[in-house]
């Protein structure tokens, strides 16, 4: 029989303490909490996350039914429901989220040579949102509807690694535009979007900062056409245009040349208009940009599907925001495990096998 470290402690290897101590003191919160400090809060809630338990009461008997082991995977006290409960409500999110920020360094050094599938160098980002509803007689405090609450996880996704190098948590009422006020613009790299995130105005600053934007044009946009490049039809690709936005608004807001490139899918036959500020990229490589966009949808998809990411261990906002940031270390953490122990399957998978 293996004797040796569990997969969970290998996995918590990769936590380096002094940063660790470094976002706790940061926010004050080992104050008087020598009996359950913010490690063995952090371990809680990972282990949660790549154990799937699902309720506060699930985390304690499945901890304490291996008391003895506990201590090789870094808990330096046993865990109650009630304690846990009571730092999920009142221990600071942002020290959770802090400790995030370092994993996507981390990870992103690690998969910066990741291969696309394109002849791309640059930097690829995809750009969406996710809605995560609440109860409303439990989560009053983020309105979303007249029956139900909801919040919404804005994520910025490094296609390479598929790692998230940026996320912002708001009320689901928040559209998703705004979060292009607080996105920060990598001279050079490419964005990928959907119409959601059409604004003018908005769109005009990745230019100024000299980088690339992809997105969905609306079926109302009016504009002026420039001149036509051509296409090769038999790829799916119906025109590549030159363009300048018609309108007394849209001109003010975006006054350069835009590109659009129309393209019918062969097998769907579903057709797409994306509009572009980079006018040296083929067409066709355009189009599979944004197929590569689907996997920030994934991305959503592991969170809330694989980590249970709509059980929550607390109502109030601070407990909601530090579960988040918690699957999201959990998420990090399984991407930088897998890169080092080298495994080309899931990894998520592995650890459920332990």
């Amino acid at each position: 029989m293996y004797s040796g470290q569990s997969v969970f402690s290998q996995i918590m290897d990769f936590l380096p303490l002094n940063v660790f101590r470094r976002c706790v003191a940061r926010y004050n919160r080992n104050f008087n909490m020598q009996t359950f400090s913010c490690l063995d809060h952090f371990l809680c809630l990972v282990f949660a996350q790549l154990t799937c338990r699902e309720s506060l009461r699930d985390i304690e008997a499945c901890l304490r039914s291996q008391p003895a082991k506990l201590y090789h995977m870094g808990f330096k006290s046993t865990v109650s429901r009630n304690t846990l409960a009571n730092a999920n409500a009142v221990r600071n999110w942002r020290i959770y989220a802090d400790i995030a920020q370092y994993f996507i360094k981390i990870a992103r050094k690690l998969y910066q040579g990741e291969d696309l599938g394109l002849d791309i160098e640059n930097s690829v980002y995809a750009l969406d949102a996710t809605t995560i509803d609440l109860c409303l007689t439990l989560c009053p405090w983020v309105l979303f509807r007249s029956t139900k609450s909801g919040i919404k996880l804005h994520t910025l996704l490094d296609l390479r690694g598929n790692i998230p190098s940026f996320l912002n948590i708001t009320p689901a009422k928040v559209r998703d535009v705004n979060t292009l006020d607080l996105l920060p613009m990598e001279p050079g790299a490419f964005y990928v979007m959907d119409r959601a995130y059409l604004d003018f105005t908005r769109s005009h600053k990745f230019t100024n900062n000299f980088s690339y934007f992809m997105i969905r044009a609306k079926s109302n946009l009016q504009f002026s056409r420039m001149y036509s490049m051509p296409v090769d039809r038999q790829t799916g690709l119906i025109c590549d245009q030159h363009i300048r936005l018609a309108g007394q608004n849209s001109v003010r807001s975006y006054p350069a040349m835009l590109r659009r490139v129309k393209f019918n899918h062969l097998e769907t036959g579903k057709r797409f208009v994306f509009l572009t500020n980079n006018f040296s990229m083929s067409a066709i490589t355009i189009t599979e940009l944004y197929r590569l966009r689907r996997q920030v949808e994934l991305f959503f998809k592991w969170i809330k599907q694989d980590l249970r990411i709509k059980t929550f261990f607390g109502n109030n906002e601070n407990a909601v925001k530090t579960r988040i940031w918690t699957a999201v270390c959990a998420f990090l953490l399984a991407a930088i495990a897998r890169k080092k122990f080298g495994i080309k399957s899931e990894l998520y998978t592995f650890l459920r096998a332990d």
